[in-house]
């Protein structure tokens, strides 16, 4: 059994072998990638992404980088598909065919196929010599010195060099597109990145109490709005008009300052220059603020009438945080 120290090494070891292949790939980004790009760019059709084993799994996930960066692809089984699956591929389509070696079975007995139906064939191969290689129309050479493996024959390396080569093709893709977020938040609707995305601070600050006091307002009416809207703040508004802000924070300090507290009022406590967001900003640029000011709470104001409040619970309960 491998001591810690040893298994500490070999973790390194393979992130260091990995890291400098992923690295060399940058020797291989000629004018075929270009062309590539160029290529899908100008296609009316999808990029059909085929493989065996390992690259079969890599191929699955550059086909969802792809769709959810604006670019329409598909994931055939190399097996599959000259079992049947090859009615997937249709007149205007790009295969992109993705093997370490470029001769296996499968693959010499899909590229003919392919080749017939007049689909152009871009391959990721670490031997662009290799049968996949001669008879593919562009070439992405994803060459590795060995695999992070000690054997040297697990997929490992290979496979994330093969990885790396397809989010290269996206990014450029996406960029080439003029892709942005926007664009980005229609293919992600859901979960976190969709609601970082999507979600404005006026989805949020409705479902609260809107806690609010007069500048005359007594100390222990000021407490009692606090506690019973559960915010830890309160506005002092005037006429629907923000004036200030109560926390339970400046209650604290007044206790500490202050021995005579009847006398007081929220004028008296209250500060004149809250932190506010517009009910139109996004849900994750009121985190930000709050962040950037290591506060919990933003006033919700619309040209200084007072809306209402977020709290970075609220944040927390739709997964912005």
């Amino acid at each position: 059994m491998s001591s810690n120290e040893e298994i500490k090494n070999n973790a390194k070891q393979t992130l260091e072998i990995e890291a400098a292949a992923i690295s060399s790939l940058t020797n291989y980004i000629n004018d075929d990638f270009v062309n590539s790009i160029q290529l899908i760019l100008k296609s009316k059709g999808r990029l059909v992404i085929t493989g065996i084993g390992k690259s079969a799994n890599i191929c699955q996930k550059i086909v969802a980088t792809l769709n959810s960066t604006g670019t329409p692809a598909i994931f055939m089984h190399a097996a599959d598909a000259i079992h049947g699956d090859l009615g997937n591929v249709l007149k205007d389509d790009i295969v992109i065919c993705i093997s370490k070696s470029g001769n296996t079975p499968e693959i010499k007995s899909l590229v003919p196929l392919i080749k017939n139906f007049g689909n152009p064939l871009i391959s990721i191969t670490g031997n662009p010599d290799s049968f996949l290689g001669k008879n593919s129309t562009y070439v992405l050479n994803t060459f590795v010195e060995k695999e992070a493996c000690p054997n040297n024959l697990a997929p490992t390396t290979s496979t994330t060099a093969q990885l790396a080569m397809g989010d290269a093709l996206a990014v450029c893709l996406l960029e080439s597109r003029g892709f942005d977020s926007n664009d980005f938040a229609k293919f992600h609707p859901g979960g976190a990145l969709g609601k970082q995305l999507t979600l404005k601070v006026s989805d949020i600050y409705t479902n609260n109490e809107k806690p609010s006091i007069s500048t005359n307002s007594s100390i222990k009416d000021v407490i009692i709005e606090i506690s019973s809207k559960r915010l830890g703040i309160t506005a002092v508004i005037d006429n629907n008009k923000l004036i200030g802000t109560v926390t339970d924070g400046d209650l604290r300090r007044m206790l500490e300052s202050s021995s005579n507290i009847e006398s007081l009022s929220a004028k008296d406590i209250m500060s004149t220059s809250p932190k506010t967001i517009d009910p139109d900003e996004m849900a994750v640029h009121a985190l930000k603020k709050m962040q950037e000011n290591n506060i919990t709470q933003l006033i919700v104001t619309n040209n200084e009438d007072y809306l209402g409040v977020i709290h970075l619970h609220d944040l927390l309960k739709e997964g912005i945080v």
